[in-house]
């Protein structure tokens, strides 16, 4: 009998939602998108209105032909991918590839709870192609940037490289901080305590405020030594006594950014980690007895706004939890931004009843923890504000007036549940210490404390602090967030110091070469204008092309612009303080097939180092210099250069001869000569050289003869007796074969010992390895189980 066949993004997913759906429905997983832009092309045809051109990606096929075999059996099919653009965008794609004239509909899950998911399979949908077109708007502009960018960088910095829409405005902001924090200069200055006492104990502390009635900042040593002398022989007395009542109001439920950004902070967690335990708690929980049960609402959304059901169901749990005093009179209700798409709400239990305790033995320890933190901010978001009594005492002394200002917490409210921050423990130790005092009354100074500060530089971004950047600059939507983090680290522009982005010198580079070429692209206003219009494109008060065509214009214009003006350039570098030693012109840091590089700004001198070895050093000379050794090719000098594995000898008749050699590290005087060998193919001497994988020998005429010595082992073919050799597959893993091949195809993965075997006597035995364990011997005939242990390390 037919079924109807549900796909949802991940098995998770499915499986908490076949328990509550039944027999009658088949419910499997795509594993997220199942389509996107070639990556060996552009994939956007230009001249066509940017039209995509989308294939099925790579290793997605089986799970592919799985849903259309499904399908075909299926009498419909409904799609349930998560309810955001991306969601949407795998929908599209899922109909695209399944429909096959069947009914295709729509289920939008905000959360996966047994009520909303039977609610929403009883009220379908249909594909928000307004949704999509916003999705894949985005797709193709980072796509655009990507491909049109990443040559630039290849040609004027190093092979490999890549720039991104959004990622690059992400890198730019961490790498203004740090030019900020290396150009950031201390500035000094003083405060000035006064520590006094009243009719009753104890002495509290009161800072120099205000002279002659205005504020007052001390700059140096000097200025403060002169308010010392000034109130040698000050008397002090109470002026004025302020108290308030003051309210912390209680803060909304999480959005995306707001619980990446606390998640991150308290746990340390980097955002990723945070987005992929959220999708576990959203996606479902098995629960004991009750089953899998989504724990939390869809956790990517920027609206604080709340169901009515929820609301209530807060309500009726707080003064039963922690006393009528706790809820306030009517609901918390939290107003959105006026860029916020506001789809789905705030992320919040999908029951406030399933309490953190409750539920805490069904989930992993990172689970637990971020649960109870989206619990408790839910919670108390529908408390009580938090009380307190601020008092604000001023003291005068001659022209001058000290302040001493504290609070008292009088009433916890939704302190109770949830503390975003702590209470300033400074404020409530002086408020602690401050004793009944009176205006007018008279006190003695204790002591005068001045102390020396200095003015401190920003700190460098955190995840926590760079989605918050993000978000105050709209750029990114909740979804986007940790997929930029990711990305900036991935491609090595950055690294982590304490916790904190670093950029490195690459990363410096690329984005100042951005800046200075592509400003608009590069412009915060600009970017988050662009993510503006791909909300008006979701919501229909923009068309896609008009988008596409404005900003590739800009762009494409910029992009000619930075072509003309660097096209005489041989090649861009981050400047450096290290001038050339054959010519005097200042060096600059460049990157290469093989790393970094100090190369020379002269383009007649072609003098390069490695940049963290000095131009002389122990290893034969500068790089460029001069060898006593000659060329076995043409006869002329080697001279030592630096390349991937370090320095080597190379003919200094290059390009004409290609000849290298191994450099020896122990001194200038080296064997490059294998003596005694010759080459069996054209007769010339053979050279030990370096390579990627160790040393190895070959002809001294490459590349006019391309021999390399076989690896020989002194052990015998068993099959035709000839010698086995060390090989490797194309993939670099090395085995072992029989010299002979393809007449002899005998071959070993574990390496052959010259060993007699004590048992069977076989000719050889077989190395191999146990997890954390060192090598031992094993019999190379099949038949014959012996083994030989390694011996015990003496200590």
């Amino acid at each position: 009998m037919p079924k109807s066949l549900v796909v949802v993004e991940s098995p998770a997913k499915a499986k908490t939602i076949n328990k509550y759906l039944g027999s009658d429905y088949i419910v499997k997983a795509c594993m997220g998108h199942i389509k996107d832009l070639p990556k060996s092309k552009m994939g956007v045809d230009e001249e066509k209105d940017f039209e995509p051109h989308y294939v099925i990606i790579r290793g997605k096929n089986d799970i592919v032909k799985d849903l259309k075999s499904a399908a075909e059996k299926a009498d419909c099919i409904y799609l349930a991918p998560d309810p955001d653009r991306e969601g949407e965008a795998i929908a599209f794609h899922l109909a695209e590839e399944l429909e096959n004239g069947k009914p295709v509909y729509r289920v939008i899950l905000n959360e996966i709870t047994k009520a909303e998911v039977l609610h929403a399979f009883a009220n379908p949908t249909e594909i928000d192609e307004k949704k999509v077109q916003a999705q894949q708007t985005r797709r193709i502009l980072d796509r655009l940037v990507g491909y049109k960018l990443s040559p630039l960088l290849w040609q004027k910095v190093k092979r490999g490289l890549s720039a991104g829409r959004v990622q690059s405005i992400a890198l730019r902001l961490i790498c203004d901080r740090e030019r900020e924090i290396l150009s950031f200069v201390p500035e000094e200055y003083w405060t000035l305590t006064a520590f006094l006492e009243a009719a009753q104990p104890p002495v509290f502390p009161a800072k120099l405020a205000r002279k002659n009635g205005e504020k007052i900042s001390v700059g140096d040593q000097q200025t403060a030594d002169q308010i010392l002398s000034d109130l040698k022989d000050a008397e002090y007395s109470v002026k004025n006594i302020e108290k308030k009542q003051r309210k912390r109001h209680a803060p909304a439920p999480y959005i995306t950014s707001k619980l990446q950004q606390e998640a991150s902070r308290k746990f340390r967690w980097p955002v990723k980690k945070v987005m992929m335990v959220a999708q576990e708690l959203y996606e479902g929980i098995e629960l004991g007895s009750e089953g899998a049960v989504g724990l939390i609402t869809y956790m990517r959304t920027d609206s604080v706004r709340v169901s009515d059901l929820a609301v209530g169901e807060a309500r009726s749990f707080i003064p039963n939890e922690y006393g009528q005093e706790f809820l306030p009179q009517s609901p918390n209700f939290f107003k959105n931004k006026k860029s916020v798409q506001d789809a789905h709400e705030a992320i919040r239990p999908t029951s406030v009843f399933r309490t953190p305790d409750s539920v805490k033995q069904y989930l992993s320890r990172d689970e637990q923890k971020l649960y109870a933190l989206i619990w408790n901010r839910f919670v108390g978001s529908q408390m009580r504000s938090a009380e307190f009594d601020e008092t604000i005492v001023t003291v005068a002394a001659k022209d001058y007036e000290f302040e001493a200002s504290g609070q008292v917490m009088t009433f916890p409210g939704y302190l109770k549940v949830y503390q975003e921050e702590t209470v300033d423990p400074e404020a409530e130790e002086v408020a602690a210490r401050i004793p009944p005092l009176e205006p007018g009354q008279n006190l003695r100074l204790d002591r005068l404390e001045p102390k020396q500060n200095f003015t401190q530089p920003p700190s460098r971004f955190t995840e926590a602090a760079l989605v918050k950047e993000l978000e105050d600059k709209e750029i990114g939507r909740p979804s986007t967030y940790a997929a930029i983090i990711s990305v900036i680290q991935n491609r090595n522009y950055v690294i982590k110091e304490d916790n904190r982005f670093k950029p490195v010198d690459l990363g410096l580079l690329i984005s100042d070469l951005l800046v200075r070429n592509f400003d608009e692209l590069m412009d915060f206003k600009y970017t988050a204008h662009l993510e503006e219009e791909l909300d008006e494109i979701e919501e229909g008060t923009k068309e896609s092309l008009e988008v596409l065509n404005e900003f590739y214009g800009d762009f494409t214009r910029d992009l000619k612009k930075a072509y003309d003006r660097i096209e005489n350039i041989k090649a861009t570098g981050l400047a450096t303080d290290v001038k050339c030693p054959q010519c005097g012109n200042a060096m600059v840091k460049r990157w290469g097939k093989f790393g970094a590089f100090l190369a020379c700004t002269n383009e007649e001198c072609k003098y390069t180092q490695n940049p963290d070895q000095k131009p002389e050093d122990n290893l034969g000379g500068a790089v460029g210099s001069e060898s006593e050794h000659v060329c076995l090719k043409c006869g002329k000098t080697l001279v030592v250069k630096v390349g991937r594995y370090g320095k080597f000898l190379a003919c200094s008749g290059y390009p004409d001869c290609k000849f290298t050699a191994k450099l020896s590290q122990s001194s200038t005087a080296s064997s490059v000569e294998v003596p005694g060998e010759k080459c069996p193919q054209c007769g010339s001497g053979l050279v030990e050289k370096q390579g990627r994988f160790g040393p190895f020998v070959a002809c001294s005429s490459y590349p006019d003869c391309k021999y390399i010595k076989p690896k020989m082992l002194d052990v015998k073919c068993p099959d035709d007796a000839g010698a086995l050799i060390e090989k490797r597959t194309r993939g670099r893993k090395i085995f072992y074969g029989c010299a002979n091949y393809p007449e002899c195809k005998f071959a070993l993965w574990n390496k052959p010992v010259p060993q007699e075997c004590p048992a069977c006597h076989a000719p050889f035995m077989l190395e191999k390895y146990r997890k954390d364990s060192p090598a031992f011997l094993e019999c190379s005939n099949k038949d014959c189980k012996f083994q030989l242990e390694p011996e015990p390390v003496q200590s």
